[in-house]
């Protein structure tokens, strides 16, 4: 349903909205249904506290007296975004790689020589927890400034217990003191640490059987994920990390088939994971087996273009198979280097062969899906909360014109925290 029963007074009411993409209906979107945004024309959004209570046509809009009044300007109004995937609680910077990358160094090269996340690593286990958080908020103001109101943010730089709970707890104090909603994440399977190269077995015993069970009784994280790729976990590692973690009450999440076909997606799918992610080399067997399991494939062509990978994850055979689709930015210090769906968004759209509504939808209401907080967030309906973009125009082809601004105010909550471009309180 898009509309709901407002009462007659409201805290924040926008008016004059030339379009509302709403994605009222279902999550998640699968073919065809990709394309639907449940558009409404000459519409009116209003929110009390942090929900709404009336998204749909002006017409029908009993009067309100509101607190505050927007005026949208015959503007498009979308659903906040929601970036599925992301590795922004980290220490230090990876710029001398990205140099060596720009001179044609492999992310493979990059990594046996020292670097990629084990550089990540020794910086971030160096880091009070105090440090980590401003470096998580600062990364979410940059996020917001570019629509994102809800994101996953992902441990992995610690790789060591103490260090993953302080990662951890920085993201819960980051996510306490900022306007967008994060989803935690466990990655202590995000590479085998150095001092563990010797005994891998050993690290995989300390993540099952100290790790995860410490994460979880400090009820840290709500996903748990794996690197499952060729040098990193195996698939047998990776179903053992896994298996343990859903033991211990996680929602499943997996990188899988990113720098080679190693049978990540078809593991996820057996396993009953929530998403797989990157899947650059994912084999029809795999794409086959999530879209059977409800599976969603979370994809992030940022990362493979800053990555220099040359390929882009098969979008859409992904659609037509039944895979629900999300994107995300792959925020991090080595390969995801920008914060901006709407860059990722275009590179979907360009690379990808989605539609810009399918981007949308993969970017809000899958996405959404994916970290199971659909029912709060991706769409525009009565009793979700008031997360919403305000474009500068009526058209969706603005938000993949890059670097032309096509935000004008951001709303989390029901609270105005972005306005002309800058961040507001």
């Amino acid at each position: 349903m898009i509309r709901g029963q407002p009462p007659r007074t409201a805290d924040l009411v926008v008016r004059n909205i030339g379009r509302l993409a709403s994605l009222a209906g279902p999550a998640p979107r699968l073919g065809p249904a990709m394309r639907d945004l449940a558009f409404v024309d000459d519409a009116v959004l209003a929110s009390k506290g942090s929900r709404i209570v009336y998204a749909g046509p002006a017409g029908d809009c009993p009067p309100l007296e509101a607190k505050r009044e927007l005026d949208a300007g015959g503007a498009m109004v979308v659903p906040g975004f929601v970036d599925a995937h992301t590795h922004i609680a980290f220490a230090g910077d990876r710029d001398e790689e990205i140099v060596r990358r720009l001179a044609g160094a492999s992310y493979k090269q990059i990594a046996a020589d020292g670097g990629g996340i084990v550089r990540s690593v020794t910086a971030t286990r160096a880091a009070p927890v105090e440090a980590l958080e401003r470096g998580i908020r600062a990364r979410l103001d940059e996020m917001l400034l570019q629509g994102t109101t809800t994101v996953e943010v992902k441990s992995g730089y610690g790789l060591e217990t103490a260090a993953e709970i302080r990662s951890l707890e920085a993201i819960r104090g980051a996510s306490a003191r900022h306007p967008v909603q994060v989803v935690p994440t466990f990655l202590g399977a995000h590479e085998v640490p150095v001092e563990h190269r010797g005994n891998r077995g050993a690290y995989v015993d300390l993540l099952v059987e100290e790790m995860i069970p410490e994460v979880a009784r400090r009820g840290l994280a709500r996903f748990c994920d794996v690197f499952c790729e060729d040098g990193v976990f195996s698939v047998d590692e990776s179903r053992r990390i896994l298996e343990t973690a859903r033991a211990h009450g996680f929602a499943l999440r997996v990188h899988a088939d990113e720098l080679g076909w190693t049978g990540g997606a078809e593991l996820a799918a057996a396993l009953g994971a929530r998403s797989a992610d990157h899947l650059l080399f994912a084999s029809e067997a795999g794409i086959a087996a999530m879209a059977r399991a409800g599976c969603v494939a979370t994809l992030l062509p940022s990362a493979a273009f800053y990555l220099r990978l040359g390929r882009f994850a098969p979008a859409r055979a992904m659609i037509d198979a039944g895979v629900a689709v999300a994107l995300a930015t792959d925020a991090n210090p080595g390969g995801g280097l920008s914060p901006s769906l709407p860059f990722a968004m275009t590179i979907g759209c360009f690379a990808m062969g989605l539609s810009l509504e399918e981007a949308l939808v993969a970017a809000t209401l899958n996405a959404a899906y994916s970290l199971d907080v659909h029912r709060d967030a991706g769409s525009l309906e009565a009793g979700k909360r008031a997360d919403f973009v305000v474009l500068r125009s009526a058209r969706l082809l603005d938000l993949v014109r890059v670097g032309v601004g096509a935000i004008r105010t951001v709303v989390a909550s029901g609270r105005v925290v972005v306005e002309s471009g800058q961040r507001v309180e």
